[in-house]
């Protein structure tokens, strides 16, 4: 990349925009600095030091700075802050202190692009979007140091010193040695301790100095080893009993020297050469050394990547049956794949087709061609579970680098498999919602596995969608973009059906056949006295599961843990989170009380908290306890589990799946993980142990969410050449979406779905935007909300009528992290153009929100 070219007459003070990592007002906000003299060749994308406000910052530089009065200067950045937040532009514009890293820009031109995109249509900061596309750890930080002065020193040895006590602590605290700012205990808070620095710092009683510290995701190193010609020349007289001219070698030398000379990758042809560690383990650090110094090997340091995929066969799996011809269905909609990706055409392809219909053999195919034409190729999935078969997959069919980016890699992983993108080592990248993010240069396919899966939106800031930023990377690169799923979200058919998209149908499965829906009436089960989680019906199909003829079962329940609720028989007491005020979830693994929506734990009661009684029960039932009953009622049935409990374990979903698909296990229980993706032929049954969870939250998408979980998990069985059979166990078995999967109706429950968007104009027909507030005081949120809320309603009525402001409500989890929640929801056709300048603390912003509780 070159440096910025000139666009100012020489002289001229050359001006940058920079996205600062630093608190400096909500939204895509950035900075204008002057690019001095000794880093003229300063390139976009590089991380530079600059000074803000009265502290220094690290920034991303973005490119050249708007016009003074143009549009973008005024929207979008502002000069650099001086002590009052607001310095002159121009000549006087503050300049860039110093060039953070050495080794060029962090991200190449495409996704430095992409970044600022993400951060304007979801009103993040820029600086924010930029770490959220690099590893952790890997971009340096800053560290406030305090050290005291000598006249701090000499006010803590006045017998009347003129300081507060909690001055005097704090000096007293900091006596000996430079300490971290966020080291220091201070019962004021955080903000309070901060201006009492300050002041000691002006009263020139303490140092305040900014550090940079350095990334720790660095590359890792080793030593190897290879055999020299006079090590090969006296191995071989070695061998024959011969004496090498010299100093005789010792016994471990003589062993270590062999043992090179046998293994061709020490020779010195080899480019691998060998770990120096095993060698020295083996036969001595001091041996090796003593073969280094007399010539006979040679050493060298090498980066040692770190792969996520070292250590597993390629044909863990399998690739598709080379006797498996393209269905006429798919030759259909490859073709009209191909034809985007040659003609660069970023218009979004909606490939609409049933369970089982082969829809990733149309990807490997459209990813075969893409990088036969040059350009590498992005494949996102919805979940860490179902990046593995896919990897496997495409790692079989394809001779091809892959990289995979996602949440459960470790580090250092992440780190080395983030920089060989970045490098260009990688020809497909597969991952999870952040893979969207990786610094990829260029792009020629991007395929969203399951696009409707809520797990594509970002909860944290920056909260954005991975589909929609997908369809945004490919018009930013020209890249072909298709978006797959047998349960399309409503949105997709929406637009699919307005001309947005093109939408292609794979009407049948490619091998095997729909599987038998039966609707198991849970209403009748329980008049029949069936008080257990399985039904009558369910449990006969379980018990005559043919295991000889490896027959297997999934079993879906949308819930984890053991028991749903912890009650006192006597008071009616539930068990709740202090936090957020959510009963907590009871799990036998652990013997602990769990909440789920912030994560804590605790043990379980003895006695009720409330009146002592040790009359505990726990109500309800999730995987723990399905997975429970499976074992004692069918003993001779292997049984798995996988929830976000087990996959939270680094590996562990990898080795259940490959259990389960060598057949090591007859049974998988699973929340909504085992419901998608997952492609066993040998799954003659599935049961849906309890359909109506999802359908109970007061949520505009609840019926989606549950038709979309139904179809997908009915949808793993009958695969191979048996036939399959599904139940779903329901107390609500005439809703809508229930009898749309038994009846494989999709395109009335879609037709219903599209009318009720409509009538409230929700996406696809409109926007929305969630601002949520949090305080600790449950009066002060509400107030501040009504009062934000009047202000949008006064605005809209002035600026934008056709948005509507609704609001403002308690969340549905109204407590969390002990703060007390509100929303206000915004509707209309661009609800984000009533937010300028968007709201700041305590406020958080949800553009295009995956749900409004």
């Amino acid at each position: 990349m070159l440096p910025f070219e000139p666009t100012a007459q020489e002289g001229t003070p050359r001006l940058v925009e920079v996205a600062v990592d630093a608190p400096g007002g909500p939204g895509p906000r950035t900075w204008t600095y002057r690019v001095p003299p000794e880093l003229a060749d300063l390139e976009p994308g590089e991380a530079v030091l600059v000074p803000f406000g009265r502290r220094q910052a690290i920034g991303i530089v973005l490119g050249p700075a708007a016009p003074a009065g143009t549009p973008s200067a005024r929207s979008v950045g502002a000069t650099s802050p001086a002590e009052d937040d607001e310095a002159p532009s121009g000549p006087e514009a503050r300049p860039i202190a110093a060039r953070v890293r050495t080794d060029g820009p962090l991200l190449p031109p495409l996704a430095l692009g992409f970044a600022q995109r993400i951060a304007a249509r979801y009103l993040a900061p820029v600086a924010g979007v930029v770490r959220a596309m690099l590893p952790p750890s890997l971009l340096e930080k800053l560290e406030l140091m305090v050290e005291v002065t000598p006249a701090g020193e000499a006010q803590l040895g006045l017998a009347a010193p003129a300081l507060a006590p909690v001055d005097l602590a704090l000096l007293d605290d900091l006596a000996g040695r430079p300490r971290a700012a966020r080291d220091l205990a201070s019962p004021e808070g955080r903000g309070a301790l901060l201006r009492r620095l300050r002041s000691l710092a002006d009263a020139g009683l303490v140092d305040l100095a900014w550090t940079l510290l350095g990334a720790t995701a660095g590359p890792r190193y080793e030593r190897r080893v290879w055999i020299t010609r006079d090590g090969a020349a006296t191995a071989a007289l070695l061998r024959e009993a011969s004496k090498p001219r010299g100093r005789p070698l010792g016994p471990r030398q003589v062993e270590a020297l062999a043992e090179l000379a046998g293994d061709p990758a020490a020779g010195e042809g080899s480019s691998d050469g060998v770990p120096a560690a095993a060698i020295a383990d083996r036969h001595g650090s001091s041996a090796l050394a003593g073969l280094v110094r007399r010539g006979l090997v040679r050493a060298e340091v090498r980066e040692r990547p770190r792969r996520p995929l070292a250590d597993r066969p390629v044909s863990k799996r399998g690739a598709r049956p080379a006797d498996a011809d393209l269905t006429p269905d798919q030759e259909a909609a490859l073709a009209v794949v191909l034809e985007a990706v040659q003609a660069r055409d970023p218009t979004p392809v909606l490939l609409d087709g049933v369970t089982g219909s082969g829809k990733t053999a149309i990807y490997v195919e459209a990813i075969a061609a893409c990088l036969a034409a040059g350009r590498p190729a992005l494949l996102l999935v919805p979940e860490i579970a179902l990046a593995t078969p896919v990897v496997d997959r495409l790692r079989a069919d394809l001779a091809a680098r892959i990289a995979v980016l996602h949440s459960a890699l470790g580090e250092g992983e992440r780190a080395d498999e983030w920089r060989r993108i970045r490098a260009g080592g990688a020809d497909v990248v597969v991952g999870t919602r952040t893979a969207v993010l990786a610094p990829l240069a260029d792009v020629g396919l991007i395929v969203v596995d399951e696009e409707h899966d809520p797990a594509y939106k970002s909860d944290r800031t920056p909260r954005f969608q991975a589909r929609d930023s997908a369809i945004e990377l490919g018009v930013r690169a020209g890249a072909a973009v298709v978006l797959g799923s047998a349960t399309p979200s409503v949105e997709s058919v929406g637009r699919a059906r307005s001309g947005e998209y093109r939408r292609l149908v794979l009407p049948t499965r490619a091998a095997g056949t729909e599987p038998e829906v039966t609707v198991v009436d849970m209403r009748a089960e329980l008049q029949a006295g069936n008080r257990g989680i399985l039904s009558g019906r369910l449990a006969e199909a379980m018990a005559g599961l043919d295991t000889a003829h490896g027959d297997r079962a999934i079993l879906v329940l949308n819930r984890r843990g053991t028991a749903s609720v912890v009650v006192c028989r006597d008071c009616g007491y539930v068990q709740a989170c202090p936090d957020c005020e959510r009963p907590l979830v009871y799990h036998q693994a652990g013997t602990t009380l769990r909440c789920h929506h912030c994560g804590r734990a605790w043990p379980p009661a003895t006695r009720c908290p409330q009146c002592a009684s040790p009359r505990i029960r726990y109500l309800g039932g999730g995987t723990e306890r399905v997975e429970r009953e499976v074992r004692d009622r069918f003993p001779h049935l292997r049984t798995g589990r996988l929830d976000r409990d087990i996959a939270e374990r680094k590996g562990a979903t990898e080795r259940v799946l490959d259990a389960f698909a060598a057949g090591h296990l007859d049974v998988l229980v699973g929340t909504s993980l085992v419901a998608k993706g997952i492609d066993v032929p040998e799954v003659t049954l599935v049961g849906v142990v309890s359909a109506d969870v999802a359908l109970n939250l007061p949520d505009e998408r609840a019926a989606e969410r549950t038709y979309q979980l139904l179809a997908q998990a009915v949808g793993r069985a009958g695969r191979g050449g048996r036939p399959g059979a599904a139940f779903i166990q329901t107390y609500r078995p005439d809703h809508r979406a229930i009898t749309a999967v038994a009846e494989r109706d999709a395109a009335a429950f879609y037709d219903e779905e599209l009318d009720l968007r409509r009538r409230f104009g929700s996406p696809p027909f409109g926007r929305l935007v969630k601002l949520t507030v949090g305080m600790a005081e449950r009066e002060a949120a509400e107030k501040t909300a009504t009062a934000y809320a009047e202000q949008l309603r006064a605005r809209a009525r002035l600026e934008a009528p056709s948005v509507q402001v609704v609001g403002p409500a308690p969340a549905f989890i109204a407590r969390r992290a002990e703060k007390w929640r509100y929303h206000v929801i915004l509707r209309g056709p661009d609800p984000v153009a009533l937010l300028d300048p968007p709201p700041g603390a305590p406020w958080s912003i949800d553009v295009d929100p995956e749900t409004l509780l």
